[in-house]
């Protein structure tokens, strides 16, 4: 019997029977990974088009080049809001749903965007913050994903994802880059005869078919209905059935809220040590991948159009990034492969920065081992924080940690529009952007695996 059929036992168990999750089916395991690499492309699309665009629209605007830092800054204020409150819905509704409700929330704001008028001064600006705001849901997809795949890896039936689950995680984790290539490669060939409104339109309409795509064929993971279960006993009472029925599956329940848990003893210097580590990584984030186009044009004296194919041709590369940093991940270990790629890449984009890098090819080599370096190892961070929290609490603690990345943007916007005021844009790309993220690598020295444990993950 193919074990595609296997369904979860959730009744109460006899004794001390001992149970085991159902496994994922290859079929079902392939198409979890193909939906994730779409809806995690597609939001971040929709993402990279607001930086990638941000010169057009400064221009349509009236804003200054100080201004439309100030502008993203303030609206990384709000896409941190959003992303703090999107992980502890996920740990109630579950992580399909959560799919579900981070690729749709992309498609309104997409939509919405494009509709934004101009012309209206401060209100203008103003529903712009508050709409690009909620972006912050199509960036809180990585953290589903990393939760979703993090599981479906644990019990698939596919042997080679179960040895090697950060390499092929790594491909799917890789939409970033190819959501900012797709972003630079349309605007590079609609943007001088559409218009920067068109492209948001363009972002909308994948998103809103991959959310019917999700809701046809994605399933939920054992995991997830295991603890959806292990709740639904806990609030009617039934305490002990729940730590009976854990224990049948060889976990440990807890009733904790997932935002408390994450803060438990065990549990809170990863917290501690994975929000700081994004916070200042986001500031060579900020400045190299999503200002990448203004930073060309500002700092390297790029033209506009330039900076498009240089940035399809950056990204491109970087894609590579992900799949080498999650391959590096499985054999020498993710925390070392994020130290030394976040220490390599402030060098990379230091020496861009620099007069060494004086032709556009020596610039697209720096741009892209720095690129390269810098997002690539996302693979392995976002797979070893999801092995570091319990089923309870692991898609909070992957969001509230993936939210730190906008206090990086606040903080890191913040001075970036000092420095630049002060001392141009080069300036405060070296000393915001390159030595944030070798001091994002350093950081990540103090981070601690998690005893197996304490993770509430049954084995298959």
């Amino acid at each position: 019997m193919s074990a595609a059929v296997e369904s979860l036992d959730l009744t109460a168990p006899e004794g001390d029977e001992q149970r085991k999750l159902p496994v994922f089916s290859k079929k079902n395991t392939k198409i979890a990974t193909y939906l994730a690499l779409l809806a995690w492309t597609i939001a971040v699309f929709d993402f990279g088009l607001f930086g990638t665009l941000l010169p057009a629209m400064q221009e349509e605007f009236g804003w200054t080049e100080t201004e439309a830092y100030a502008i993203n800054t303030w609206i990384a204020v709000g896409t941190a809001a959003v992303c703090f409150g999107i992980g502890p819905i996920v740990d109630r509704l579950g992580r399909r749903r959560g799919m579900m409700v981070t690729v749709g929330g992309t498609a309104i704001v997409s939509a919405v965007t494009s509709v934004i008028p101009a012309g209206l001064g401060f209100l203008t600006n103003s529903i712009l913050v508050i709409v690009r705001s909620f972006g912050g849901l199509g960036f809180s997809e990585q953290a589903v994903n990393a939760t979703y795949m993090n599981e479906v890896y644990q019990v698939t039936e596919d042997e080679k994802k179960r040895r090697r689950p950060g390499f092929y995680y790594s491909f799917i984790q890789g939409g970033w880059p190819l959501g900012f290539l797709l972003a630079s490669a349309l605007a590079f060939a609609f943007l001088p005869t559409l218009g920067w409104r068109a492209l948001y339109i363009m972002a909308a309409i994948p998103a809103a078919i991959t959310v019917w795509l999700i809701s046809k064929k994605l399933k939920e993971t054992p995991q997830f209905e295991l603890h959806q279960k292990l709740t639904a006993l806990e609030k009617s009472g039934q305490t002990e059935q729940a730590h009976a029925l854990a224990a049948s599956f060889g976990v440990l329940h807890s009733s904790a809220a997932p935002l408390k848990r994450i803060w438990e003893p065990a549990l809170r210097r990863n917290t501690i040590v994975f929000s700081l580590a994004w916070i200042v990584n986001f500031f060579g984030i900020m400045v190299f991948s999503i200002l990448g186009s203004s930073v060309l044009v500002n700092s390297r004296g790029v033209e506009l159009a330039d900076a498009f194919w240089m940035l399809i041709v950056i990204n491109a590369l970087a894609y590579f990034g992900y799949i080498f940093h999650g391959w590096f991940g499985d054999i020498i270990g993710r925390k070392k492969t994020i130290i030394i790629g976040w220490i390599i890449s402030g060098i990379s984009f230091s020496v861009m920065l620099s007069p060494i890098a004086a032709t556009p090819t020596l610039i697209i080599a720096s741009y892209g081992v720095g690129l390269f370096f810098l997002v690539g190892p996302y693979a392995a961070i976002q797979y070893f924080m999801a092995e570091c929290y319990p089923v309870s609490c692991r898609a909070t603690g992957l969001a509230f940690i993936g939210a730190m990345s906008q206090p990086g943007i606040v903080l890191g916007g913040a001075l970036f529009t000092v420095v630049t005021a002060q001392a141009g844009t080069t300036a405060a790309a070296l000393w915001v952007g390159a030595l944030g993220t070798i001091l994002s690598g350093l950081l990540m020295i103090a981070a601690k695996p998690v005893p197996k444990e304490l993770l509430e993950d049954a084995s298959v």
